[in-house]
């Protein structure tokens, strides 16, 4: 399926849909930090969301410091 990619103002109408998430400053990725109650949960969290990406083929560009949990996407389709 060929996509097309998003105006920046589409871009942006579409952010305000997604809470907590804004654009990167490269223009091309979203991006959003999220703070959980200790590592543990930290971790949980990126193990739920790393066997989620695999089967998407779709892998985040995150970093992970204690509790925070830093996430980027973007999207090779279009």
């Amino acid at each position: 399926m060929t996509r097309e990619k998003l105006s920046k103002d589409a871009i942006a109408a579409a952010l305000v849909e997604l809470d907590g998430w804004s654009l990167a400053a490269d223009g091309a990725s979203i991006k959003r930090s999220f703070v959980f109650k200790n590592f543990s949960e930290a971790f949980a969290f990126m193990t739920r969301v790393a066997l989620a990406a695999e089967k998407m083929d779709h892998h985040p560009d995150w970093s992970n410091v204690y509790k925070t949990v830093d996430v980027t996407l973007n999207t090779h389709d279009a």
